[in-house]
């Protein structure tokens, strides 16, 4: 079809305004708006009745909280605007939309020139690569000189802030523009002139930012600013396969999660399946496309490249990231730099509390909520004292808690200053897996990146991909305070999986161990964020504030005279300069200012100190363990952080040539396992168990101690002799498959045939516990079918059910059809029986080579089983003594085992009383 006016698809770009408080940003999104009919009423802030002001708290206090977005045209492109805050304390959320802007309007008042938070917002302009206008507002009030204020631009921000207004010199805006390019400079020269595409692409490429001044309040210069964004403002081409960055999380009014986001790429339809590409793997439809206005919204089919939308149906999206072909953003400057407790009133639950506090934490993800075990209590890092205000009135709107926060402290980071193999092994009985990962220090400000060198000759590459995102999925902690690490590279160098006994959770107690050995064997660094700071202050208390800088630990530069002013800038630690503003007001009788930017993170002034006084230890911190799980005679056991390449299963050809080094004064567990208690180390087991596995199921605690037999752990030396992970391994047996028709059997027995005619899936699943019992004895493949051939439409379907493995047939496939199949693929290779009453089947079974096992035969021997493992269970002490058993896994393995081979043989004692 022909792109005629009528049928020409529409162009977007999408514009951020951005300023500092106060300087007038929402009356120019509310002038724009009217001026180009998106709105009929101009509102006022004010009047608390401005068109993007839709929360009442903004209403109330006259600030933006929550980037809005409202839609306008600008000559023949559709344009997003996108309205972020101005407060510092709110600047993450403006940092987020960022990641979505084509181009930008920094607005700067007049009355005040180019203030502190003007020039954050000006070096994160530069990071994101993004485009800029000018607008200086309030150029209405008395004092304002617009050369003056140009020339601030130049020398503050940039000296390719050119004035484009009307009213300039031809020939000098011409000059001006042709020395920002040299290229262009060229062409001026020849040809005396410098057509509007070059323009904009001086403008597209920020080697020149476009000026314009006037009053948004009184509509002065609006109109002329907005013929500007449209002769210049270039769409973006994008391509055809789809992508979408998420910018915003939000809810409206119903409690609808909305997932904000633009799309990169192609288009998003109404019921697209959209899935997710870091952590946790999710896959979830769309549900309903909306684009907004204000509190407004419109409902859409589908969304075109460029455009600002919100979705409805995504439940496990975050900020920042990328879909389809998007990639991920990057990690943000701004973060807050306190923390504080949130403090609950006594009548409510703190349990409760933190989920839905968690909630909050997916719209505003610079919270970072946190529950601390060991004190009882909820944490959350916040900007500021206005954000602090703002979080009660949300937290009490939306959960109707009153909270209060305590009083803050200094989030501190920590990272290494040389390099260091980490190795992380995770052994207990039927799980196994090795990773070793090489931690280098990073550059400031790099946060953690991750990579891979290892072959895939030794480790595939599917469980490649699971380390590396097991290393991005959560915030690693460092061993000086338990502080998050940061400007870090982590490289995967090697590992090990198990071909039958490896699960992906074993993965990730490997790596996350192997994070935290690396550290231990690391130089590690504590790091404090940092203000860079500008001071201005009468000349004559100059030397107050050159007296204070370095008491403060903090650099200067300077003193600049500006007037009868004096400038120092430098930086300074937060923990030193955050209430310094007060004593500047103080000496200086309220003309002196102080305006204090987030630098970043540099190696703490009191590290030492620091480190005192959080107390943190490391190897009392079982959330996060230093040490590896190893196995020996089927039960697992701790190895200290400073023993684990002793133990560990791989080489990775990685070597510093240093010696463990302890970090902490703290000493390290216990590693002689001959001497060792036994019950700290199952605690630890059952632990890590519970935290990847799920709850261990416990039978009644009354069991008595089998003889009174404890469990002998190898010690370091026994472990090599005893056949443990390092030594030969025995030939291994010929592997057994037992397959069960799942409903022969369950008609077969009466018991559960009863079940089964009040409820089929319980029938079912009473015969699935009963076969993983029945398979942990016998250490079999067992492969239970169900028949599914009468499911319109089935699939087919194999799942894994604890130990065993459960198929549900697929259309027109009985279970006979598929045991006979899977009989004749593998019979001639492995020792196979099947369980059926069927009596065809069992002919044409025995014709394949398998065994064949009744219904009747298979219950019997279940029952002989239970009975061996019930009377071992419930033997008593010789004398009549009861000992509780406490169930440990590893414990109950061995005795089955022992029953299972005929070494031991027991007979109920007469003696005593019978366990409860």
């Amino acid at each position: 079809m022909e792109n005629t006016p009528e049928n020409k698809p529409k162009e977007y770009v999408s514009i951020g305004l951005l300023a500092h408080v106060d300087a007038g940003k929402t009356t120019l999104a509310e002038s724009i708006l009217y001026l180009t009919g998106s709105i009929r009423k101009f509102g006022r802030v004010d009047h608390q009745d401005a068109f993007l002001d839709t929360f009442a708290l903004e209403r109330a206090r006259g600030i933006t909280i929550f980037s809005k977005q409202a839609e306008f045209m600008l000559g023949d492109i559709c344009a997003t605007l996108l309205d972020t805050p101005g407060h510092v304390d709110f600047s993450a959320e403006m940092e987020r939309t960022l990641q979505v802007l084509d181009y930008a309007i920094l607005v700067i008042s007049g009355a005040d020139g180019v203030q502190g938070h003007v020039q954050t917002l000006w070096r994160l302009l530069k990071r994101y690569r993004i485009p800029v206008f000018f607008w200086i507002n309030k150029m209405d009030q008395p004092g304002t000189d617009r050369q003056e204020l140009q020339q601030e631009l130049k020398n503050r921000l940039d000296e390719r802030c050119l004035y484009f207004g009307k009213d300039q010199d031809s020939d000098t805006f011409l000059e001006n523009l042709a020395m920002c390019d040299e290229r262009l400079l060229e062409t001026y020269l020849e040809t005396g002139g410098i057509g509007q595409e070059d323009i904009r692409r001086l403008i597209r490429d920020r080697k020149v930012f476009p000026c314009y001044y006037g009053s948004a309040l009184k509509l002065n210069g609006v109109e002329e600013f907005l013929d500007g964004l449209a002769r210049y403002c270039d769409c973006p081409r994008y391509q055809e396969e789809f992508g979408a960055r998420v910018y915003k999380i939000a809810r409206d009014e119903q409690g609808n999660r909305l997932t904000y986001m633009k799309i990169t790429g192609g288009s998003l339809k109404v019921k697209t399946l959209l899935s997710g590409q870091k952590g946790e793997v999710w896959e979830e439809k769309v549900d309903q496309i909306r684009i907004y206005s204000g509190s407004q919204y419109q409902a859409v089919q589908e969304a075109a490249a460029g455009t600002v939308c919100a979705v409805t149906g995504l439940t496990k999206t975050f900020s920042g990231e990328g879909l389809g072909i998007e990639t991920e953003a990057e990690i943000p400057v701004l973060e807050p730099v306190l923390t504080y407790q949130i403090q609950l009133p006594p009548e409510c639950d703190v349990h409760t509390a933190f989920l839905k506090l968690k909630v909050l934490e997916e719209e505003i993800p610079e919270l970072h909520m946190v529950w601390v075990e060991s004190a009882g209590e909820i944490h959350a890092q916040v900007m500021g004292e206005v954000q602090i205000e703002i979080l009660k009135s949300l937290i009490r709107e939306r959960f109707a808690i009153d909270v209060e926060f305590g009083s803050g402290s200094i989030v501190y980071k920590e990272t290494i200053q040389s390099p260091a193999e980490g190795v992380g092994h995770f052994e207990p009985l039927r799980h196994y897996a090795e990773v070793h990962l090489l931690l280098e220090p990073g550059e400031p400000g790099s946060g953690l990146t991750f990579d891979t060198s290892c072959s895939e000759d030794v480790l595939d590459r599917n469980w490649q991909r699971l380390i590396l995102t097991h290393l991005g999925e959560k915030e690693h902690i460092g061993v000086l305070t338990g502080s998050q690490i940061t400007d870090m590279k982590i490289t995967l160098t090697a590992g090990r999986a198990h071909q039958k006994h490896t699960e992906g959770g074993d993965f990730r107690q490997a790596t996350y161990r192997a994070v935290r050995q690396g550290l231990k064997m690391a130089d590690c660094v504590l790091l404090e964020p940092v203000y860079e700071y500008r001071l201005e202050v009468p000349a004559e208390k100059v030397g107050r504030a050159l007296s204070d800088i370095p008491k403060m630990y903090g650099t200067f530069s300077g003193p600049e005279t500006d007037g009868d002013m004096s400038i120092l800038t430098g930086s300074c630690p937060v923990v030193t300069m955050r209430d310094y503003q007060t004593e500047v007001t103080a000496y200086t009788s309220g003309r002196g200012r102080l305006s204090c930017t987030l630098k970043g993170y540099e190696p703490c002034h009191n590290a030492e100190e620091v480190i005192d006084s959080i107390g943190y230890d490391s190897e009392k911190d079982l959330d996060h363990p230093t040490g590896s799980v190893f196995c020996s005679h089927g039960a697992g056991f701790v190895v200290g952080w400073d023993q684990v390449r002793e133990f560990m299963h791989v080489e990775s050809g990685v070597s510093f040539d240093q010696e463990p080094k302890k970090i902490d004064p703290a000493p390290s567990v216990n590693t002689d396992w001959s001497k060792a208690s036994p019950q700290a180390d199952e605690k630890e087991l059952e632990e890590i168990f519970a935290r990847t596995y799920g709850p261990v199921k416990r039978e009644s605690p009354g069991w008595a101690r089998t003889s009174g037999r404890t469990i002998k752990r190898a010690s370091v030396e026994e472990r090599y002799k005893s056949g443990g992970s390092h030594a030969p391994k025995p030939k291994r047996p010929e592997e057994e498959y037992l397959l069960v028709d799942g409903y022969n059997i369950i008609f077969a027995w009466d018991d559960l045939k009863e079940l089964a005619k009040v409820n089929i899936e319980s029938a079912r699943n009473k015969l699935m516990d009963i076969l993983c019992n029945y398979q942990g004895f016998l250490k079999n493949t067992l492969i239970l079918v169900f028949d599914a051939y009468k499911v319109e439409g089935g699939q087919g379907e194999i799942s894994k059910y604890h130990n065993i493995y459960v198929v549900y047939t697929k259309e027109a496939e009985t279970a006979d059809q598929y045991i006979e199949k899977t009989v004749h693929r593998i019979g001639r290779k492995y020792h196979v029986t099947v369980a059926t009453s069927d009596a065809t089947e069992q002919v044409i079974i025995l014709g394949q080579g398998a065994g064949r096992l009744s219904a009747q035969g298979l219950k019997e021997d279940i029952e002989r089983i239970n009975e061996q493992i019930r009377s071992v269970i419930h033997q008593k002490y010789k004398g009549g003594r009861n000992y509780l058993f406490e169930y440990l896994p590893e414990e109950m393995t061995e005795i089955m085992e022992e029953v299972r081979l005929g070494r031991k043989t027991f007979e109920p004692d007469s003696g005593g009383q019978e366990p409860k």
